[in-house]
């Protein structure tokens, strides 16, 4: 079974700026449930738990698309690992939500939510993500969630390195600091803007996917980085 990450750059689902991309993560969904009602699992911990968050993501998967949509709630104790866990097992695909990027890695960790999102991403399910559930993922990461413990406001940060190399989202709103950044570490990057996004399958990045924004392959040399669209690219 394929491994499927589809990592979005920003955008907000409550106005629908991302919904062109929402619905080729619903078709995708519909696929694996084979003629079943294919079923959404919602994970907003890096917002800590919002319910509006969540509210926005059944309108749009739900009253668009006719997904089941649900929802894990871990940071305020309402459900159980076990139900929680009942829930993982239902799903087609996870959605994990934007928000602070550090607090959810470590919530994860500390509430054993990380062992169900890995089991779930190598049985088949679709990974999917917003910002921080975009970046999450990646070897090295561009958080602002992380000045406690940098004293940036933006800063390079290691994730969960399920994917190698550097990611930065919204990077049409941090292109020159990330540029800057990458260029003084001399190391390549990936830059999701909003309203874009890259689909992963085993590892390897096999398309880019545009609502409006693009995604680039970086790769400085001195202090030029050279932008390359990632390909190929489909608007959607």
């Amino acid at each position: 079974m394929d491994r499927v990450l589809i990592c979005i750059g920003g955008g907000e689902l409550k106005t629908k700026e991302t919904l062109k991309i929402d619905g080729y993560i619903a078709e995708k969904a519909k696929a694996r449930a084979a003629g079943r009602r294919a079923y959404g699992l919602f994970i907003p911990t890096a917002s800590h738990d919002s319910m509006p968050y969540f509210n926005s993501f059944r309108k749009t998967y739900t009253s668009v698309y006719d997904i089941k949509a649900d929802v894990a709630l871990t940071v305020y104790g309402e459900m159980s690992l076990e139900k929680i866990r009942e829930k993982f097992e239902k799903a087609d695909f996870l959605y994990v939500g934007g928000g602070d990027t550090l607090f959810m890695l470590e919530h994860w960790k500390k509430t054993g939510l990380l062992p169900l999102v890995r089991d779930a991403y190598e049985r088949g399910v679709i990974v999917c993500g917003l910002s921080a559930g975009a970046i999450c993922w990646f070897e090295t990461m561009y958080t602002d969630s992380a000045q406690p413990q940098t004293g940036e406001e933006y800063a390079l940060y290691p994730g969960l390195n399920w994917i190698k190399g550097t990611i930065s989202p919204h990077y049409n709103q941090r292109v020159l600091d990330f540029d800057q950044k990458i260029s003084y570490n001399n190391q390549d990057a990936i830059g999701l803007e909003d309203n874009s996004a890259i689909e992963i399958v085993n590892g390897t990045v096999v398309r880019s996917l545009s609502a409006g924004g693009n995604v680039y392959f970086l790769h400085p040399e001195g202090e030029i980085v050279h932008k390359e669209l990632i390909r190929p690219h489909i608007l959607l």
